[in-house]
This record gives C-alpha cells, structure tokens and sequence, in this order.
C-alpha cells in the first residue's frame, strides 16, 4: 500500500471517530437536559418511602408500648395500678328522657301528679307525635302545663286593699322582697311573675311560677304595704290540686292574717261599737299578746262593722288571759262577750259573764267614763300592756320603771305600795308584765283609772282593771 493510501485511510477512520464522538455529546448533552426534572422526581419518591418508613416506625413502637403496658398492668396488683386522672372520672350518663319533669311540674311529686292525672287535670295519656307515610312526624296540638293554664289558677292570689296608685312593678318588687326575706322561694330568681292592678275597683293579682310557692305566699295576708293591710285570697276560680296543701306552713312573724282558721283556739268578740276601726279592736285584743289572726266583721254593702270579730293569739296559751280579761268589759254603752268560737257565739247568753270587768279608753272612741267604771272599785289597780317580761331582767331598767310608774300614780293619790312581777330563769311567774298599784283609798283608784286607761306608755295603751285586795296581799297575781 502507497503512502497516499495510508493517508486516506487514517483520514477516514478519524472522521468516523469525530462522528462517533459527535453523536455521543448530542446524547450526553441530551441527558443533562433531562436529568433536573428526574432527580427532582427521585427525591419526591425517596421523601415519601422515608415517610412511609417513620410511620411503620412509629405505629410498630406504638403497639409495643400497648403491648408492654398490658402485660405490666397484668403482672402488677389491682391496688397498685395507676391511671391518668381523666381515666380515674367515670363519664356519668346524663339522662335525657327520665326522671325530667314536665316544664312547671318542677315542685310536683310523681303521686301528686298522679293524683292530678285522676281528678281529670291533667290527660292520663300523652300526645305523642305520629308518622305519616312520608316519614313526617306530626305532633298534636300540646298538653298545656304549668306555666300556661293547666295550673294557672292555683298559682294566681287575689289582693284586696291595695294602696292607692300603686303600680305594677312595685308591687312585684315589693313581694319577690319579701318571699325571699321569708326564706320562702324554692328556686334562684323571682317567684312572681307577673301583676295585675285594677285601679278602679283596688285589687290586683299576682301570678306565681309554682303551685307551691303561691301556697306559702298566702302567709302575708294581711301585711303592711304603704300603710295599708293587704288582703291575699284565692282566685273565685280556685281549684284545689289533689295531694298539694291549700293552706301555708310558715307564719310570718308581725303579720296579722285577715283571714281567722276554725280551730279551738279561734276567739269570738261580740258586742264591739260599730264604730271602731279595725285598728282600735286590734289595739284592745294585743294587750294580752300579739294576733296570729283578726277580722272584724264588715256589712259588705256600707262597710260598717257588724258589731263582732274573731281572732287568734300567736301563743295560744293566752287565750284564757284574754278571755278573763275582756270578756265583760265595758266598751261606751255595750258589754263584750268573748269566748272561744267553737262555743257557738249565737247561743251564749250574757248571764254567764261574772268575770270583773275591765275598763279600755280607745284612742277616737266616745264613751261615758261613768259606764266604763262598772263592776266593784277596790283600792288595787291592775295596769296592763305596759311592760314586757324582758325589760324587767335589767335590775336598773326595772327600778326605773318603779320610780316612773309610782311617780305617775301619785298625781291621783297616795300611793301605798307597788308590785311588778319579775320573770325568773326555769319558773313560771304570775303576774309577768303586769302591774299592781295599791292607794290608800277606793276614791284614789277609781281617779287613777280615768287618768290611766287609755294612756300611752312605750308606745302601748294601758289596760286597766281592778283587783282583789286579798288576793294581792296574797300575792296571788293570775
């Protein structure tokens, strides 16, 4: 072979290398092209095998600490396992449906709801709702409960003798006041919820929310409002609930009930002046101790007083006194009779009185002084409502009263002598609260009971009446 063919070959073998090379930068430079968006592709991949890899991890290191928790509280004591405090709480089941009462049934017992289902207030059965064939539930027309009408009337209180342009809002505040003074509310918030007034005919109506708490409101009839005594009944359409009590079980301390009980501690006071008010009655009943309960009888056409009353003492154990001590007495040109109600008022005769009687000047009464002064002057004189059993404990209260009292008489005469029973601690004093001036003459005593009777002293009106001298001397004070 030639040189010149040597050449020739040497050249074409190096154009076939530069070709091959050519090719092979084409392809590598092709693959840098694509290699980003395939790395990228690969870290993608390789980040979730990573976090599939964490979550068998995690799940597998999760089973183990159960499984090794199981078998350490299988191998410890009972007494010694120990929990989490929001596992030691016992989730306690709230029970929707059972043992809830119907709104305003809240005060009501299951047997006296019964009872009411008997007496035809409330439907023995329930209105439940009813399905359709389109899968409506229909549901009739509602029981009405308490809170609407089906207890309404037994949760209303009439109230007489309003104060003359009292308004709505006064008279609530003034009640919800006093129940929960009283102590008498069942349940947070006001018991009155709403107040009637008319105006013209001065009454209103006061709606409770519960039967129950209506009742004991009853307990205020006759309490003071703006200077005037209220007067709290029973709706006309009053219907007593069966198993629930008409009457209140408190008593309010200071309040006169105008409404007197049957009972055998219910007095009769007959042969009253129609013209007393009913203040100047209560004034002669409380000198022997505080009402309970009083009404003077009225002629509802004219608002007269009929002439008699009925009353009843908080302690009923002063009955007796009252009836000693007015039963008889003198009042103008009438004589009273006083006696138990359940005696029978018509048919008592006057013949029976042979109590002394006991003479009282009402403040506003017209009456002959010469009339009051029946039955027998003695020279001892008893003064009544002047002093209570506590203000005779003080031994400097109690010579004060002495020297006041004994300063007092004097004016109608020479007095003798002077006694004021004193209570003693586990002994029954007669005589507590009462005091018994002795003059020296008959003439001085009767002086001393016009000038007396009537008076004020504390704030009472003295009651006065003569005594028995031996029985003074006796130390005989009943």
């Amino acid at each position: 072979m030639s040189d010149f063919d040597e050449f020739e070959r040497q050249l074409s073998e190096n154009k076939q290398g530069d070709s091959l090379n050519g090719h092979e930068r084409d392809k590598e430079n092709r693959h840098r092209r694509r290699s980003p968006s395939r790395s990228r592709s690969r870290e993608r991949k390789r980040r979730s095998r990573s976090r599939e890899r964490r979550s068998r991890e995690r799940r597998s290191d999760s089973r183990d600490r159960r499984r090794r928790r199981s078998d350490h509280t299988q191998n410890q004591p009972q007494e010694n396992v120990s929990r989490s405090p929001h596992r030691e709480k016992k989730k306690i089941k709230i029970k929707k449906y059972w043992d809830v009462p119907p709104p305003g049934f809240e005060h009501i017992t299951p047997l006296q709801y019964k009872a009411m289902q008997a007496a035809g207030q409330i439907p023995a059965t329930a209105l439940l709702p009813t399905m359709t064939p389109d899968g409506l539930a229909v549901t009739p027309t509602p029981v009405p409960v308490v809170g609407s009408q089906m207890t309404r009337q037994a949760r209303r209180l009439y109230v007489g003798n309003i104060p003359f342009g009292i308004t709505e809002e006064s008279m609530m505040d003034f009640f919800n006041a006093q129940m929960r003074l009283g102590g008498l509310t069942q349940a947070p918030g006001n018991p009155v919820l709403a107040v009637q007034i008319n105006q013209d005919k001065n009454f209103a109506f006061l709606e409770f929310r519960s039967v129950d708490e209506t009742t004991q409101a009853m307990a205020f009839d006759g309490i003071i409002f703006q200077g005037q005594s209220l007067k709290i009944r029973r709706p006309h359409d009053y219907q007593p609930l069966p198993g629930m009590s008409e009457n209140p079980s408190v008593y309010v301390p200071g309040v006169v009930s105008t409404v007197v009980p049957d009972s055998i501690h219910k007095l009769f006071i007959g042969g009253l002046p129609n013209y007393l008010s009913d203040d100047q009655v209560k004034e002669l009943l409380t000198s022997f101790g505080p009402l309970k309960a009083f009404n003077l009888v009225k002629d509802s056409a004219t608002g007269l007083s009929k002439g008699y009353a009925f009353c009843e003492y908080v302690d009923v154990n002063v009955n007796d006194q009252a009836i000693a001590g007015l039963n008889g007495m003198q009042l103008a040109d009438k004589k009273l009779l006083v006696q138990r109600a359940s005696v029978g008022a018509k048919n008592a005769t006057m013949m029976s009185i042979n109590e002394t009687p006991v003479t009282l000047q009402v403040p506003g009464m017209i009456s002959n002084p010469m009339v009051q002064m029946g039955g027998s002057p003695t020279e001892v004189l008893c003064l009544m409502n002047m002093v209570a059993p506590e203000e005779l404990l003080d031994d400097e209260e109690y010579e004060e009263i002495v020297e006041d009292v004994k300063e007092e008489c004097s004016k109608y005469g020479q007095v003798k002598s002077i006694e004021i029973p004193r209570p003693v601690d586990g002994l029954e004093v007669p005589g507590t609260g009462k005091i018994f001036v002795e003059f020296m003459s008959v003439f001085d005593s009767q002086k001393a009971m016009q000038g007396l009777t009537g008076r004020k002293f504390a704030n009472r009106v003295v009651v006065t009446k003569y005594c028995d001298p031996d029985a003074y001397h006796r130390r005989d004070f009943w």
